[in-house]
């Protein structure tokens, strides 16, 4: 065989080949180590990487190295980044999108933790067991137990992890749809965002690198099916397909998929459930696209109830994405008032429900022609003293305020005796503390019978997919072929399906996103480096 060499650029890798069997011949570090303080810098010279000419003919180059690289920055994806860069590992976080966080930035900021400090100074009996049965019971039994298992009872620390990184939260707990008591935090932001920017600070303070218009394109692997780096798109513009250079990263460790779920992928998520076509909207960021998802599937991951795909109940079709109406009948409307058919003025559905229930309900109001007819939410303005998005859904007139049951029913063309004697049979339960004809909760309701009172419109739209790709208990991607994990590929997040079966509860995600991001980045950084990575040369040796 020639000892001749040929440089390969980045392109090369297209080549099915070259891009996946990359051999013991090969890789990629300098000198076996490269610095943390030129990863940091980004000026680290790019690595060649002998490759038998048997496999590739010649040459080729990763531009860097890390230990661990991290697909999407939403909160999986930081956590992993804190748990591997907190063991002594070099991290890159990647994200297609030019702001960091993706849906986790405009998802409502809401966690649920089982056995809280703040349910135990409000008196609120919970425990993780308590949580599992409700995630069983809301997923209508498709959960995968040991995923489960892991994500409640990891609640407690991933609450304590969030503080220690500089998140703050409401003084009180919420009582979401699904939930058998009140178990939800939500920061003091009412926004994801107030857990992504504190959780990223800390991250660059330790040193993980985060490059943002960096959009993954595949796997590089060698023929032992090992996951050896990523081809990415640099200055990509989304959705611009033909904008970013072609480019590609070494990952000693491997590389965790965070990069959420594909609510926004209309071909996607048609071909799961052809019902969610053009005229269902989405709470996600126009970046929820497959992309990820299906390189996985392509190198083997198994998949898992892709066609499980949640609408948030909670929505209004007077806003686009998630608006300001969701976070108003979250904290407000559903558990503290009613939401009623204006057809008839009557319920149709317990408010407090899991979310399938309500999307279910909710869908079910249409005319004779199919044509939705858009259910009214409302409570008084006492239930809705801690709705912080009032004023904004207010001000774009997508919530409306009323000083008597009688103007809002007539706003809305409600039989006005009928929404009468439903609001009275609602707060005579309400007084008892129990016998609502719903089966809601209402414990810790409050009576309505006294105006002004404030309505939304309501209709769900595409709000999470439950289904994506098998892992187990350490976050490791696992072959839909051998059963076993493919070496070193790590998911965690909206990308993984499992924990919560046929319907996910309210404020579970970031329970899920942090508990399971946290596993991952700790037991990657556990994974020898592949011996690939100590016999390659800089590009300039």
């Amino acid at each position: 065989m020639s000892n001749d060499k040929k440089t390969l650029s980045p392109d090369s890798l297209n080549n099915p080949t070259r891009r996946r069997f990359l051999t013991r011949g090969a890789i990629l570090a300098t000198g076996g180590v490269m610095s943390l303080a030129m990863v940091q810098s980004g000026q680290a010279a790019p690595v060649t990487v002998n490759i038998p000419e048997t496999v590739t003919g010649g040459r080729t180059r990763f531009h860097q190295i890390y230990d661990v690289i991290i697909v999407g920055s939403g909160f999986a994806g930081l956590a992993a980044a804190l748990e591997a860069r907190a063991k002594g590992q070099s991290v890159l976080v990647i994200d297609k999108m030019a702001v960091f966080g993706g849906n986790s930035t405009i998802n409502g900021g809401a966690f649920a933790v089982a056995g809280s400090p703040l349910q135990k100074e409000a008196g609120i009996e919970d425990s993780p067991e308590l949580m599992f049965k409700d995630m069983l019971k809301a997923g209508r039994g498709l959960n995968h137990h040991d995923l489960l298992h892991v994500l409640v009872n990891g609640t407690q620390e991933a609450y304590q992890f969030t503080l220690q990184h500089g998140v703050r939260y409401k003084p009180f707990v919420q009582h979401f749809g699904g939930h058998s008591v009140p178990r939800t935090l939500q920061t003091v932001e009412s926004s994801g965002a107030g857990i992504v920017m504190p959780l990223r600070q800390s991250a660059q303070k330790m040193g993980v690198v985060f490059k943002n218009r960096c959009k993954f394109e595949s796997f590089i692997q060698n023929e032992q099916q090992t996951v050896l780096g990523i081809q990415v798109k640099d200055d990509y513009r989304f959705p611009d397909e033909s904008s970013g250079t072609l480019k590609s990263y070494g990952a000693r460790k491997g590389v965790v998929m965070c990069n959420g779920g594909f609510s926004n992928d209309l071909r996607f998520r048609m071909l799961q459930d052809p019902q969610l076509g053009t005229d269902v909207d989405t709470t996600n960021h126009p970046g929820a696209t497959a992309e990820g998802i299906m390189a996985m599937l392509k190198i083997g991951a198994t998949p898992v109830q892709l066609d499980l795909i949640q609408l948030g109940p909670w929505c209004s079709p007077d806003e686009k994405g998630f608006g300001y109406v969701s976070q108003f009948n979250t904290i407000a409307g559903y558990p503290k008032g009613i939401m009623v058919d204006v057809r008839t003025g009557k319920r149709f559905t317990n408010e407090l429900a899991d979310r399938k229930a309500r999307e279910d309900a909710i869908l079910a109001q249409r005319d004779a022609s199919g044509k939705p007819v858009y259910p009214v939410c409302f409570t008084n303005l006492e239930g809705a003293k801690q709705a912080q998005s009032l004023p904004g859904a207010m001000k774009y007139n997508v919530a409306w305020q009323f000083d008597t049951l009688k103007e809002l029913a007539d706003h809305f063309a409600i039989p006005y005796e009928n929404l009468q004697n439903e609001v009275d049979t609602y707060n005579a339960a309400v007084k008892k503390g129990s016998g609502d004809p719903m089966g809601k909760d209402v414990s810790r309701a409050i009576s309505i019978e006294q105006g002004p009172y404030v309505a939304v419109r309501v209709w769900p739209k595409v709000h999470y997919t439950m289904g994506g790709v098998q892992i187990n208990v350490n976050a490791q991607v696992i072959d839909s072929m051998s059963g076993q994990p493919i070496p070193g590929l790590y998911a965690a997040g909206e990308v993984t399906g499992g924990p919560h079966g046929a319907s996910r509860l309210g404020s579970c995600a970031v329970a899920d996103g942090l508990v399971l991001g946290r596993v991952a980045g700790a037991h990657i950084a556990t994974r020898p480096a592949d011996p690939l990575f100590n016999s390659s040369v800089p590009d300039n040796a």
